[in-house]
Order: C-alpha cells, then structure tokens, then sequence
C-alpha cells in the first residue's frame, strides 16, 4: 500500500513499483492499492485497475481532489487511508501480508489497526519518519497532543509489526531511540537505481544536454523535490558565488521551495540558473547524465527522518556527487567509502562553490569520481540487491507461525503491497 505510484514522478512510488514486479517474478502474487498522481499532475488519471507485469494495481481518485498545499496533501493522505480501509475490510483483498509504506505517512497506523481487528501480519516500510520531520521543521511542538499520541502510535505500530524496513542506519537509530523494544526487527535496505537503464553518457551525445545548451558548460544538477527538508539555501548560495564563471546550474523537479528558488535567482538576476519540471521515467537516462556535477542536500535537523533516494541515480550516472548535510550524516559515511564526492555542512556555500571550481579546473578528477561511485553503485546499490533483500525480508514474515512458508501460500493470496 502507497499513495504514490507510477505514472506518478514521486520515486518513492517507482521504487516499489520495481519491488512489486521482482516479487511477482519471484513467483508471489501481489497487489498494489495507491492513490492517483501527486506529483504528475501533468499527466491524466491513472486507470483505476490494471494488470502491469503481473502486478494487480487498483488506484484510488479522492487522493487527488485536493490542491498541492501542505494541508491539502495531508487530506488528500487521509482520504487514502479511509479508501484503504474499505478496501482491506475485505479478507481476499488483505492477502497473506499487508506491506505499507509511510506515504502517507499515517498509513502504518492503518496497518496496525487491521492486526487490532483481525490478526492481519504487516510490514513496515519507513521513507519518512514522521512526527519528527514536522517538529524538525517547526511545523508543530514537541508538547502538542497530536504528536504525543503519533509517538505513541508508532511505538504500537512497531511493536506488532513482522518486521520495518529503513533507508539508512541513522533512521534506525531514531526509531530505536522511540521504541528500543523494535531494534530486532528493523532491517536497513537502501533504495537502488538501474544501472542498467542509467549509463554513463557523454553530454556531446546526450539530447538532453543539447537540447538545454548544457554540453559546452560545467553543469551542476539538482534533480528531485524540492522540499522543505532539502537546502536549497546553500545550493543558491553557491550558485550567487559562481555567477561570473562558465558554471550553469540546472534543476529539475518541484516541491514546496521550488518557487522560493525561482524568486530568488530572479531577485539576485542570477543567469546561470535554469528550472525544469519533473521528468518522465524514460527521460531520466538523458536527464542525469546532462550534468558534471550531481547535488543531494538536507536541512538541519532531518538526518535520520529523511533519506534523498536521488543519490543512487546520480551514482548510477557516473557523475560525482556534492552532498549537503550534517556532520554525523549516513551521506558522508558513503561519500567516504565510495569516494565519489565530498560532503559540505549546511551553509557553506563557499565550499561547495570551491569544489566546483576545482571540477571545472580537473576534467580527470571529474571521470575518477563518477566512475567510483558507479563502481560503488553496482557493488551495493542495484536493484537485485535490494529486492533480494526485500524479499528475504518478507519470507521470514511469511514463515513465522502465524503465515505457512512461502512456497506453500497460493500465488494470488500472498502479498499485498
């Protein structure tokens, strides 16, 4: 169960689009209930049932009556749980295992509630850890009603779950830091990208790059959300320092702070800016590799509630990759190991404009980062290795005494998604 899913651009929902069909492939029936797009609004509605590689996908349209407002998607997140709801009321509709992500991140209540009423055995999948990226960035305080009763909600919801899946080791130290009685389940899978669909491409060749005149200029790419847990204050800030020099800055995507950028390079008459909306699936072979430079950043506060699942792309790509972040960020210790970029603190917009600087001067070093990190892609981060992981997962859910093991549960009945 997720709100976001293909057609839709929002990568957590193509990320378990590509979980669904590995387990299908793998011989275990699973169904899909989302939401329609929220993020590609460009796009028209979504069939509201289909059959896509042997996933059974039923989408909900009361997700998408509600504007692009933060308090719209959190109605719009409501309504999907109560369409859920209905949906699971029906036995031959919850399967063998019920897997819910946090988008919206309430769902998982919803999980738990169905183990309350039924016994139904779930999954946990954690993209967002949610009070606490509210509280981080003030939208509501630590005293108020609603976030106690959610802390205490998700220790519940946690406690009975089979098992909770994380991006990153600081987001399982949070929830251990909540719920210590859950350490045992919590498994750490990063998200992945295909390196097989994004290769290394020269931007002389890229009509991606020739089409934005972006093969005669060091280009930096910030390519996803941008939202209020991504700093773009200091990408901006950088941007400001290199106006004069043969640097363009590119992003691609939308999110709350989008117009905030817009308005500011315009107010500071920055020209080597340029803004691009989401693009599709099939574009992003030519999209990220129209870049020399790939950005990932986060505000203060959200480590370990957040995780930028653009990172793996930009690896994929062969592109170095400049990340901004705190100081006990899970980013620096992969930047540290793989050694295809550096890490910057939030604010230190000059750094991050030296480094550019000296990509621009060294070409070579530009080459012997990216191709590290796809090196360190392919040894850690593909999509084989994350499904399998995934999976083993979710037969270790499916062979406890409540569920009979994996090869015995019929194909149509054993997973929900």
């Amino acid at each position: 169960m997720t709100q976001f899913f293909p057609p839709d651009y929002a990568a957590t929902g193509q990320l378990v689009e590509e979980l669904a069909q590995s387990f299908s492939r793998q011989g275990v029936g699973v169904q899909v209930f989302a939401g329609q797009p929220g993020y590609a609004y460009d796009r028209r509605l979504a069939p509201k049932q289909e059959e896509a590689q042997g996933v059974t996908i039923r989408r909900t349209r009361t997700s998408r009556l509600w504007p692009k407002r933060i308090r719209g998607r959190a109605v719009g997140g409501l309504l999907y749980c109560l369409r859920s709801l209905i949906k699971l009321l029906h036995p031959a509709r919850r399967g063998q295992l019920l897997i819910v992500t946090t988008e919206p991140p309430y769902l998982p209540v919803l999980a738990y509630l169905m183990y309350c009423l039924f016994g139904q055995p779930y999954l946990c999948v954690v993209y967002d850890l949610y009070p606490e990226v509210a509280l981080a960035l003030g939208v509501v305080s630590k005293r108020h009603w609603l976030v106690r009763l959610w802390r205490w909600l998700n220790c519940r919801t946690w406690q009975r779950a089979e098992a909770i899946v994380v991006l990153s080791q600081t987001m399982k130290q949070r929830i251990v830091d909540h719920c210590p009685e859950a350490a045992d389940k919590i498994s750490v899978i990063h998200n992945w990208a295909d390196p097989s669909l994004i290769v290394p491409l020269p931007k002389a060749n890229n009509w991606f790059a020739l089409h934005h005149q972006l093969d005669q200029v060091f280009t930096v790419l910030y390519s996803g959300n941008m939202g209020r847990c991504h700093d773009m204050d200091t990408i901006l800030a950088a941007a400001f320092a290199l106006r004069h020099e043969p640097v363009r800055f590119v992003f691609i995507g939308a999110g709350a702070k989008r117009q905030f950028c817009i308005d500011r390079t315009a107010r500071a008459a920055l020209t080597n800016c340029l803004f691009l909306p989401y693009q599709a699936k099939e574009t992003l072979p030519f999209s990220l590799t129209a870049c020399d430079l790939s950005l990932v950043s986060l505000v203060e506060g959200v480590e370990g509630l957040v995780a930028p699942s653009k990172l793996y792309g930009s690896l994929a790509a062969g592109r170095p990759v400049a990340a901004i972040c705190e100081p006990h960020s899970y980013l620096r210790s992969l930047l540290a190991e793989g050694g295809f970029g550096r890490a910057f603190s939030n604010g230190d917009g000059a750094g991050l404009a030296n480094f550019i600087r000296t990509l621009v001067a060294n070409p070579a070093l530009v080459q012997q980062m990216g191709s590290r990190g796809r090196r360190y892609m392919q040894q850690k981060f593909t999509p084989e290795q994350g499904t399998n992981r995934y999976f083993e997962v979710v037969k270790a859910c499916l062979q406890t005494p409540a569920a009979p093991p994996l090869a015995e549960v019929p194909k149509a009945t054993v997973s929900r998604l």
